[in-house]
């Protein structure tokens, strides 16, 4: 247990410094007024993710899992694993669960995000 925390804190380390370099390198590419950086990491962290999920089980290296997809792709981004999530609902046949799902996620992490602003306005000033 303790050596796959240690396999996601590893991963984690690594996954977040490859997205802040990916950002700051899209950033000073092609201009900070669109997203590009967090749009490029969330595209190809997803499809990282969808080929490490087949060729991880494939490979029968699924216990690399904590370390790559949770670690690695969690700390580059968390939107490959609600890809997965999504991905996992759809193909499972839970199409109404499946939407549910994809709709909650961003509705509720947008009102979130709002909510903490408003907090971090009236509380801090």
């Amino acid at each position: 247990m303790v050596w796959t925390f240690l396999q996601v804190a590893i991963g984690g380390a690594v996954g977040a410094v490859l997205r802040y370099a990916s950002v700051l390198f899209a950033t000073r590419s092609f201009g900070g007024s669109f997203p590009i950086g967090t749009l490029s990491v969330n595209v190809i962290g997803s499809l990282i993710m969808g080929f490490l999920v087949i060729f991880l089980t494939q490979k029968n290296l699924m216990n690399l899992s904590p370390l790559l997809l949770i670690g690695v792709l969690g700390g580059f981004t968390t939107f490959s694993a609600f890809s997965l999530d999504s991905y996992n609902l759809f193909s499972a046949g839970e199409i109404s669960g499946a939407i549910y799902y994809l709709f909650l996620s961003i509705f509720l992490s947008i009102v979130a995000l709002l909510l903490g602003i408003y907090l971090a306005r009236y509380l801090v000033g």
